[in-house]
Parts: C-alpha cells; structure tokens; sequence
C-alpha cells in the first residue's frame, strides 16, 4: 500500500525510497549524527504523497532523516537524545494563516471578557453592565475601561449596546468596548467627550457614526471607526504589551501552533515582536504583515524598501496587508444582494465598501508592482468583486508569476469568483470558524439558507484546483487550528445543524490547510509545512490520529506537546 512507502533521506546523500526493509543508511547518513530522535508513535508527515513514517531525526533546527525506526536508531549516537513517543501522533507544527497575535494575550490581561457563549460568560446587557461596572469600581476615576468581544446577536437583547447602557457602567471612566467582529465598537458619554463626538461632528467618508434618529446625537455605536475612539485610551506599557505577548504564546503553543501569520499592527508591534525574540518570549516563528489603507501613504514595509519575504526563519516580512469591507455580522460586510433580514429596515442594504474599487486598483497595482505579496481583507461578495478587478488590473500592468496574492477570509464568496481566481492565481484564506460560531445566524440573520449554506467553501474551492488555508482570526475566535479542521470536515453550527454539507472536506485535505498549504501560501514550502528532511523540526504531537478518529471528535483531540526548532516550547 502506498502509505506504507516510506523514505529515508538524510541532508547531503541521495534519497532512497523502498518498502519498511529500508536498505542500510549510507556513510554520509552516518556523519550527520542526529541530536534527537523521535520513535515509539506514528509520523503524519503531511508530504505530498501522505506517507506515514515510524521514526524522524532532527539535527539543530532541522530534520535530517524520516523512516522506520529501525533506520532512524542506527543514526544516533552516544549524545543523541530518543524521545519515546507512547504511541502518540507527531505531525507538522500548525500555522495560524491569519490572525491580531498577540491579541488574545492582551485581551485576556487587559481587556474585559464581553464575549458570550461558548467563548464568554456575557448574555444579557445587564451582564454586560455589570462586567464592565466590576472592573471600573476598582479604578480610579477618569482610568479607561475597555472591554471586548459583546455579539448583538447574541445578547438577549439582540442590539448593540448603546452610550446609554455604558453610562450604566460609569460615567466617570471613559468606557470604549469592542465587537466581536472587531469591526464596531461602542462609546459611552465620557470617552465621546474626550473625543469630542457630536451631533456635529460631521459624517465620515467611510464607516458610520450611529445617531439617535430623533436628536442627532451619536448613539456611541461606531462602525468601521474605532479609532476615532481608540486614539485617545493611553497605551499599554511595553512592560505589560510583553506580558500579553508571553500570555498569547502559551497559548498558541498550546493549541500547537508553531507559526503565527499577523494580519495587521504597526511599528509598535514590530518593535515588541524585535525585543520579545531577543528575551526569549517569542517562541514560536512568526510572519508580520504591514497594513496599507491609503492609495497615497505606502507602509511602513513599502517606506524602508522591506520586501516581503525579508527576515528570518523566526520574524520575517509577509503581504501587504489591505481592506475592503466589513464584517458581515456586523452588517459592514459589502453584498452584491441585500442582506436577508433587513439593517434598520432598509430592504436594500448591501453594505458598503472600504474605498472605491478606482483607489484599491491604484493602491493594489503600486503594491503588487513594487514587488509585494498581497492579502486583502474582503467577506462581501461585491467586496470580492473589487478585488478581483483591482487584482487583474495590476497583473495586467506588471506581469509577475506566482505572486500568491491573497484574499482573506472570503466569506460569501461566489462560484464564478472561484473561477476567476483560479484564473489569475489567487489564494484564499478562509475564516472557517465561522461555520461554526456564526452559521446559525448567517442563515437566520444576515444570509439567508442558501448563501449561508456556502460560506467558506472549501469543497467548491478545491475541485477547482485552488491551495487554500483556514484561520480563526484570533483573538476574534480562539486560536485552535483543530476546531477549525474539525469545523471543515463536519460543518456543523453552534446548535449541532449540518450547514452546507457539500462544502465538506476530508481530515486529510483539511489538515493540509493548516500545515502544507499554508506553508506554500507564505512562501515557506521548501522550509515548512511538511516532516521531510532539510525543513525545519517543528512539531505538534497529538494524543489521537485527526486521520481516523470519528471525524467529530477532532476539535477534543488533546494537543500533548510543541516542539519548534527541536526544542520543546510547551508540554501538556
């Protein structure tokens, strides 16, 4: 049987490829004394063929050889360390394709928990009030209280929070929170003071400022706008954003991601990302994004000439970073139908785009001929339409082959889009959770069954040739790539519905979307992404295989241990 095929192959000799007789490993293959051996489980390499191994060596930071335990044993020398797997799973380290590291450390020291099931406690508004009311009594007054992650649709309520319901709270501490999206947001009275948000303040070019209808005062819900607010909370020390960053690395290590693709932030980030690296916290690899929202103003990557790709295996440069809608359960999301249940009564709502889809040609065309790998953020699928146009302009205009542009989280996207980004060599990243946390209300709500029924579909996109990856756009959800690949295999809702069963994918396929293809997707296929000799020893070992366990057990497999460069990082 072809999975019985394994290969040996030792950096500097000829590989060799045979049955579990493997021939006598060479004398070259003998020099290279490894420094660790991994036996006693079974290896999910996730190469192209899917074979499966019974041992691997590591030398340094890199695999040497894979193959059967036998072949493996006779490399190691006196020093050489064996690490008894038990009968455990080792597979590549995870990537998280797509996420706000190190957001999910810095929510959870400094940021009040307003999410509600099964990722909060918060299900009323009144809980709401009460959470943030807790941590103002032990402020003193005027210190900000922000929170994070309330769901309208969730709230019994089933509304956003008003200035009002934050007054509740306090009326001597500024109060800014944070929707679950991370696309609204919402002030009370004293932050809309010191931002100096009024009835006057005039409308933005882009995003909303809510208003009561009957006063024209803001409502204190923002949408796309946060940083009229943000702008003025003081900023973290870089003492306590170190923190967060130690908290956010625990816990992707403990969902076994061993690289982290950051979507977003800006040079303070990188600053952090720098001195974390030199301390010792960053332990896990990581590719940084740099944001671009302006057809004029270029990045801070794009001013200092850093092309994507520049760094190390540690901290490296990845895409340009771009938006072009919202969120679609925020009602930002930009469709080409209007949405199922109406946004204030208005039966022909769509949303509305970033920018016109003339500015994001002209920005996507100056990226992509400078150089850059793309990602723009775009759910809609008019949004989808935009970039596709901005996309094919500038491949007209400066032909580059496998630039692996991309376009994020591609929610409502559609078949005939599919077929253009085939075409032009496009990579989708989707936001799979969604399925999960949001798809109930996707169908209800916002969607309707038959749009909702194709959300994130990977079966579509695959039967069509595309490599694509999943992510959970941490700390919107939480990091777990496992909840994604089961998400992916079983589409099914928060309330236990089958939702667009066809979209379904096979563990394996879905397994490549976190490992080998998310690998190909950053440029990072010849280093990562597969256990195959010369590519780096990061690991996650699993307590069950994700291969042929009861597909809906996959999300409760127990993460046993990380292991990035050869060193352990993080043991259950």
């Amino acid at each position: 049987m072809r999975d019985r095929i394994l290969t040996l192959a030792v950096a500097g000799s000829t590989a060799l490829t045979a049955s579990l007789a493997i021939p006598r490993a060479s004398a070259a293959a003998q020099a290279l004394v490894p420094d660790a051996v991994y036996v006693g489980g079974t290896v999910i390499t996730m190469d192209s063929a899917a074979h499966t191994a019974e041992a691997v060596a590591v030398r340094g930071e890199e695999i040497v050889a894979v193959g059967t335990r036998t072949e493996i044993e006779k490399l190691a020398g006196p020093r050489t360390h064996t690490v008894d797997l038990h009968g455990a799973y080792l597979l590549p380290g995870f990537y998280a394709p797509h996420d706000h590291f190190p957001g999910s450390g810095i929510d959870a020291l400094y940021r009040v928990n307003l999410n509600s099931p099964p990722m909060g406690p918060i299900r009323t508004m009144d809980d709401l009030v009460n959470a943030l009311r807790q941590v103002a009594d032990t402020l003193p007054p005027g210190a900000w209280v922000v929170g994070r992650g309330y769901d309208d649709t969730l709230l019994k309520e089933k509304r956003h929070p008003t200035r009002a319901d934050l007054d509740r709270a306090s009326t001597t501490h500024p109060i800014w929170i944070g929707h679950t999206s991370g696309h609204l947001g919402v002030a009370n009275s004293k932050a809309l003071e010191i931002a100096n948000i009024t009835k006057n303040t005039p409308k933005p070019a882009s995003g909303v400022i809510r208003r009561d209808p009957h006063t024209g005062e803001p409502n204190g819900v923002f949408e796309e706008l946060g940083g009229l607010i943000t702008s003025h909370i003081p900023a973290l020390t870089e003492e306590q954003r170190l923190e967060g960053m130690k908290e956010a690395v625990e816990d992707y290590l403990a969902h076994g991601i061993t690289t982290t693709v950051i979507a977003s932030g800006g040079r303070a980030n990188i600053h952090d990302l720098g001195i974390a690296g030199r301390r010792g916290i960053l332990k896990l690899r990581v590719i940084k994004m740099a944001s671009r929202s302006s057809p004029t103003v270029r990045s801070a990557a794009e001013a200092g000439g850093f092309i994507t790709g520049f760094g190390d295996t540690h901290l490296k440069l990845g895409a340009i970073k771009m938006l072009q809608d919202g969120s679609i359960q925020g009602y930002t999301g930009y469709l080409r139908e209007p949405y199922y249940q109406p946004h204030d009564g208005d039966s022909t709502y769509r949303g509305y785009a970033r920018r016109s889809r003339a500015d994001l040609t002209k920005m996507v065309t100056d990226v992509h001929c400078g150089g850059y790998q793309i990602a723009i953020h775009a759910n809609g699928d008019a949004a989808i339409d935009d970039v596709l146009a901005a996309y094919e302009a500038a491949y007209a205009k400066c032909p580059r082959p496998d630039s692996r542009d991309r376009i994020e989280h591609v929610q409502v996207v559609r078949m005939d889009q599919l077929d253009r980004m085939k075409e032009l060599g496009i990579t989708p990243s989707f936001f799979e959770a969604h399925v999960y946390y949001w798809g109930d209300r996707h169908r209800d709500i916002f969607l309707g069954p038959e749009r909702a029924a194709r959300i994130s579909p990977l079966r579509s996109a695959l039967d069509r040739g595309l490599r694509l990856t999943l992510h959970n756009d941490t700390p919107v959800t939480p990091a777990d790539p496992l909840l994604m690949v089961w998400a992916a295999v079983n589409r099914l809702t928060m309330s236990g519905q089958l939702l667009g069963p066809a979209e379904r994918v096979t563990p394996l396929e879905a397994l490549r979307m976190v490992t080998s293809d998310a690998a190909w997707q950053n440029f990072e296929e010849k280093i990562k992404g597969s256990i195959e000799p010369r590519k780096l020893a990061d690991f996650v070992v699993l307590a069950e295989n994700p291969l042929t366990v009861e597909p809906r057990h996959i999300k409760d497999i127990p993460v046993l241990e990380t292991i990035v460069g050869g060193a352990s990082v993080w043991r259950r």
